[in-house]
């Protein structure tokens, strides 16, 4: 059996789900604009660069779900995913997934973006495994924190493994294991796969993968 796994921001999808959410809630009147919206642009431009605190990120993204009942949060993101997510997902992103479900490997989403925005993401593509940072809850309600290790950079490798220790199938027990990336903050995870694929890549993944011999791919 072959093992892929998929990237969601920028890879699988045509943005980034994390950025998007924030601008969700901030055209909706959830998040104040003049508050929010320059942190949230801040962060990103901090991601792109690699520079980014995870955990002053996930302090700011995730104190919004403490704040308002599951069940609006709920039909927020039915709405969330119709008016934003869907019309970033590319059919050759369905094909990719597609392929290597059919041909029977075992496929999982790892991405840094929290459980409650990507996994309705992860059913859209059907893929039945995600790893995604965990927002904490107590009592079935979000606290505004982090449980566990976040998925971002080595923090993706770790999680991973839990993941894989947990199925009784280390890494190295599968044919082949894939992952997709667009972003130079994946290369600990792509450097311990055996097939690393460049998507769409961002300039410092696209300079390693040319050095590397990695796959260069596009999905838009």
């Amino acid at each position: 059996m072959e093992l892929a796994l998929f990237d969601l921001d920028n890879t699988l999808l045509a943005g980034d789900s994390d950025y998007e959410w924030a601008q969700f809630l901030i055209d909706r009147g959830v998040l104040d604009r003049a508050a929010y919206e320059s942190e949230n642009d801040r962060f990103f431009a901090q991601y792109k660069a690699g520079t980014l605190d995870i955990f002053e990120f996930l302090a700011f993204q995730l104190a919004p779900l403490a704040r308002h009942p599951r069940a609006e949060l709920d039909a927020w993101h039915a709405a969330f995913m119709a008016e934003r997510v869907r019309p970033m997902i590319g059919a050759p992103a369905r094909r990719l997934v597609a392929q290597h479900r059919d041909a029977g490997a075992l496929c999982a989403i790892v991405t840094a973006t929290n459980s409650f925005v990507t996994a309705p993401i992860a059913r859209e593509f059907a893929v039945a495994h995600l790893i995604a940072t965990e927002p904490e809850t107590r009592d079935g309600a979000f606290t505004g924190g982090v449980a566990g290790i976040p998925a971002f950079r080595e923090g993706k490798v770790a999680r991973l493994e839990q993941w894989l220790a947990a199925l009784g199938r280390p890494l190295e027990a599968f044919a082949a294991s894939w992952f997709y990336s667009d972003s130079h903050n994946d290369l600990p995870l792509l450097e311990r796969v055996t097939r690393a694929v460049a998507v769409d890549p961002d300039e410092r993944l696209r300079a390693v993968a040319a050095a590397r011999g990695w796959p260069v791919i596009s999905l838009r």
